[in-house]
């Protein structure tokens, strides 16, 4: 007879937690499945398991290729079929593994015998560190990818809510004098983009301070794979964050870290609840601790 390892401080059920952005659900354990789900955004971040409720929303980033990550994105494509969802869900992935992706979800239609005449890619959309990817279906969130040190090749993001405002030499203009000068030519407004939401996917924890514009969202989302001291060395071999480089990180950071709320994740699954809890309570600082929350 087998009995629930008593390491596992959450085996597979979904995680529910309100950010600033967004309702959050999800799930995130080192090696068994990671994803999380943002409804009011109708965006995901990978998909190591499909639930139900990830299947009305249109939007995935996948962060690398490693199956705990990645190996549900066919089966929300064809869940969303099964349930009659009209419109395709876009898959965005890093350029480097696109070819890869296409090669594998290939495969695996065919295995599951699909007739290859009658087989369909999903809309793929490759992405690059750097660039600015409005959403298929929600043009008011733009997707800034970067990239990020892992055991392979991967990236995190950031999702930019985009709006005009008006410009700063028009405030205090009537609606009458705006009408005029846009009926004039005069472009009175200016783009915005607010960082909402940053996630940095499986990285080492130096890529947090390699890619500082991440502090600026309202909500970071980030990986703290190893927490005990002896595990440091485990941490940069496995390509993981440890979390002595987030506290690292967030001293550097100082007063400029914005984020409104921080949450970790990833954690090894080795780890009871209560020591996840009592480790960060220690070890975060104390200017942080109240933003701070782990994904368990």
């Amino acid at each position: 007879m087998t009995t629930e390892n008593r390491y596992i401080h959450n085996a597979l059920k979904q995680v529910h937690h309100k950010v600033a952005c967004s309702a959050l659900q999800g799930f995130s354990i080192s090696g068994l499945a990671t994803y999380f789900l943002f409804p009011e955004m109708d965006f995901c971040v990978d998909m190591g398991e499909c639930p139900l409720n990830a299947t009305p929303l249109d939007h995935v980033f996948l962060t690398h290729a490693h199956g705990d990550h990645a190996r549900c994105i066919m089966r929300h494509n064809s869940l969303r079929k099964m349930m009659g969802v009209e419109r395709d869900s876009v898959y965005y992935l890093p350029e480097s593994i696109c070819e890869g992706a296409k090669a594998w979800i290939k495969a695996e239609a065919l295995f599951e015998g699909v007739n290859e005449s009658k087989f369909r890619y999903p809309e793929i959309e490759p992405v690059k560190a750097g660039e600015r990817i409005p959403l298929r279906y929600r043009k008011d969130l733009v997707l800034e990818p970067f990239s990020v040190k892992h055991s392979v090749p991967a990236m995190g993001a950031t999702v930019l809510l985009h709006k005009k405002k008006l410009k700063d030499e028009f405030l205090g203009k009537s609606a009458s004098e705006i009408i005029e000068l846009r009926k004039n030519g005069v472009e009175v407004t200016r783009e915005v983009y607010e960082p909402q939401l940053s996630f940095m996917g499986d990285c080492l924890g130096e890529s947090l301070l390699e890619n500082p514009d991440v502090f600026k969202s309202k909500v970071l989302i980030t990986e703290c794979t190893f927490l005990d001291n002896d595990e440091e060395q485990m941490a940069h071999k496995k390509g993981h964050t440890h979390l002595n480089s987030i506290v690292k990180a967030l001293n550097e950071m100082g007063d400029d870290v914005k984020c409104e709320q921080i949450i970790l994740s990833h954690f090894s699954m080795k780890y009871s609840e209560k020591h996840i809890q009592e480790t960060l309570k220690k070890n975060i600082p104390e200017k942080f601790r109240d933003r701070v929350v782990a994904f368990i």
